[in-house]
C-alpha cells in the first residue's frame, strides 16, 4: 500500500464542494429576479405614469370645451371675463389629478378670421413663450380659438423623452376648441 498524504482528504472535500457549487440551482431564482426586478418595476412605473398623463389631458379636454362654452353662449363677456378668471374656471373645472392647476395651466382665447387660421405656436424652440398669447372673448358671431396648454411633470425620463418638446422635460399638453360666438 501507498503511504496516504494527510491533504488529500482535503483536496477531495474542496474538489466536491466546488463541483457542488458550480451545479447548485439554489438561489438562482432570487438572481434571475434580481436582474429583472428593475427594469419591471421602471417598466409599471412608466405605464401607470402614462395612464396619469391619458386621464389628465382627457380631464383637460373636457374642461377646456365647458370653459370655452362660457365665451360662447356670450357669459364671459357679460362677467367681464379676464385671462385669470377664464384659468379660474377651467381649473374648477379639473378633478384631483390636475393638481396645482392655476400655476400649471397657460390659457389662450383669441379671434380668429377664419378656422384654416394657425395661430403662433408658443413651444416652437423647446420653451414655452407666454408673449404671443391672448386673451379676447370677441363679440357675437365671432370666431373663437381657445387653446390650453397644461404642464405636466414626468418622473420615468425615459417616458419625458417621448412626449416632451420642451427642454425640461415637462410634457405639455394641450387642449383646443374652436367655435363661433352665439348670436346676442
Amino acid at each position: 500500500m501507498s503511504p496516504r498524504s494527510p491533504h488529500q482528504p482535503r483536496r477531495r472535500f474542496r474538489a466536491r464542494f466546488a463541483r457542488g457549487l458550480i451545479r447548485s440551482t439554489d438561489g438562482s431564482a432570487a438572481v434571475e429576479f434580481g436582474m429583472v426586478a428593475l427594469p419591471f418595476i421602471l417598466m409599471m412605473f412608466a405605464i401607470l405614469e402614462l395612464g396619469i398623463v391619458f386621464v389628465t389631458d382627457s380631464i383637460l379636454e373636457n374642461a377646456t370645451i365647458e370653459t370655452g362654452r362660457l365665451v360662447r353662449t356670450g357669459r364671459a363677456s357679460a362677467q367681464s371675463m379676464t385671462a385669470a378668471t377664464f384659468k379660474t374656471s377651467l381649473c374648477g373645472r379639473m378633478s384631483i389629478f390636475a393638481s396645482d392647476c392655476n400655476s400649471r395651466a397657460t390659457v389662450d382665447v383669441r379671434v380668429i378670421p377664419q378656422f384654416a387660421t394657425t395661430p403662433p405656436d408658443p413651444m416652437a424652440g423647446g420653451t414655452f413663450n407666454e408673449g404671443v398669447l391672448t386673451y379676447s372673448n370677441g363679440v357675437p358671431g365671432d370666431l373663437i380659438l381657445v387653446r390650453v396648454w397644461y404642464r405636466q411633470p414626468l418622473l420615468t425620463t425615459f417616458l419625458a423623452q417621448g412626449l416632451s418638446r420642451m427642454n425640461d422635460g415637462a410634457a405639455m399638453l394641450t387642449a383646443t376648441t374652436a367655435f363661433r360666438n352665439e348670436p346676442a
